[in-house]
């Protein structure tokens, strides 16, 4: 399974919508589900994202709205939600928007100011888990969701030579040598770090922040996303 660019599910939104519309309350018995994922840098979010969602998918015999992942495509769902121009793309990463930035859209009204756009980030967040049957990968997800009972919260984690070695692999466009890597990673690590401080004052290394916390450095992607799909299926 691939995550999807926004372009290619409007079933889902579409489908989800339709959801919201009847859903009387989160204690439901049929309640559809989500899951957020925070991570470290390289440690398979979006790979174990796209396996869980493929094991979830299986799981639900006779279930017409699709598992979908959230990551980059997020992005696009805000724009679209909120009737932001595509020039924003590059300001709605974690961490993207410096002080100087927000200086100048409040001054010259280029683009809204960094917390209005993860406001808005956070809105669509919120919606889409109220509907159900997604994954979000970062943005402090867990945060926004955290009211949320039928909302399963994870943290990947891994030693940073296997962040370095996956990073190498999977990453697309990603033609770096091993010391750029391992820059890389320790840059997004502290970029996310300040993102979920800053707007939410929260410390995304507080285990108490999430259900589980898993080691893909020590546990197969696989078996990471059947534990999370297990333990999300038996969830009050």
């Amino acid at each position: 399974m691939t995550n999807p660019g926004l372009e290619h599910c409007p079933s889902f939104i579409s489908s989800q919508a339709q959801f919201v519309e009847g859903l009387e309350s989160p204690a439901q018995k049929n309640v559809r589900r989500s899951v957020t994922i925070s991570r470290q840098a390289g440690c398979g979010a979006l790979v174990v994202a796209e396996k869980l969602a493929h094991y979830l998918q299986a799981q639900a015999a006779g279930e017409a709205c699709p598992w979908t992942v959230f990551d980059r495509n997020l992005i696009d769902k805000v724009l679209v939600d909120h009737g932001l121009p595509a020039c924003l793309a590059k300001f709605l990463p974690e961490d993207r928007a410096s002080e100087l930035e927000d200086l100048m859209a409040d001054v010259l009204g280029v683009h809204p100011p960094a917390k209005t756009v993860v406001q808005q980030t956070a809105e669509t967040m919120l919606r889409l888990a109220q509907a159900g049957n997604v994954i979000l990968i970062g943005r402090g997800a867990n945060i926004v969701t955290a009211s949320l009972p039928h909302v399963l919260h994870v943290r990947l984690v891994a030693p940073l030579e296997k962040r370095i070695e996956h990073a190498l692999q999977f990453y697309r466009d990603f033609n770096k040598t091993e010391a750029q890597a391992r820059k890389f990673c320790l840059c997004e690590d502290a970029a996310r770090r300040r993102y979920l401080k800053k707007y939410f004052g929260a410390d995304n290394e507080n285990a108490l922040l999430y259900h589980m916390i898993i080691n893909t450095g020590l546990v197969s992607y696989d078996d990471a996303a059947r534990i999370i799909g297990d333990a999300l299926l038996k969830l009050g």
